[in-house]
């Protein structure tokens, strides 16, 4: 059986400084422990968003994906792989568009990644959107959020964009 710390002369005087190195690295954890419930309960706030996209977009509800947006200011580009093509929208468009058509739609989301600081984020993400089940537009998209008192809102979407012609 090995001997005690207090007995053992491999111990040294490193006993104390290990000691006081674990009360550090406790009081770290316990200090930067809301930072990371913060961001956690923001990914999920940005998962929420996404999934009230996803779910106003299948059930023809343009208002409700309207209020996802920030109000005034918010950007839209499509960016055409080929050819190579910069076309500016925008959400009113896309909700307009959501509203009144007929066909059945079902955007598909994919390798979702999420970065924040729990003021900006961004969402990057593989999509393929489908119109009356079939693969109408596919590429890859990203989102740039803000948080303000109202919670999460999409500043800017851009997305690449490889139409089915």
């Amino acid at each position: 059986m090995p001997e005690p710390v207090r007995n053992n002369p491999r111990a040294g005087t490193n006993a104390p400084r290990i000691i006081n190195d674990m009360r550090k690295f406790i009081c770290l954890l316990l200090i930067c422990s809301p930072a990371f419930a913060n961001r956690a309960n923001d990914v999920s706030d940005i998962q929420h968003l996404m999934t009230t996209f996803h779910e106003a977009v299948v059930a023809h509800d343009g208002s409700r994906l309207e209020t996802l947006f920030i109000r005034d200011g918010s950007l839209w580009l499509n960016v055409l792989k080929s050819p190579a093509t910069v076309r500016v929208g925008s959400y009113h468009d896309f909700a307009k568009f959501v509203s009144t058509t007929k066909s059945a739609l079902n955007p598909k989301h994919s390798r979702i990644r999420i970065l924040t600081d729990g003021s900006i984020a961004s969402v990057y993400f593989d999509f393929v959107f489908l119109i009356d089940g079939k693969a109408e537009n596919k590429g890859n998209e990203t989102w740039t959020l803000v948080k303000g008192a109202d919670g999460w809102r999409i500043a800017a979407l851009t997305y690449s964009s490889e139409p089915r012609l």
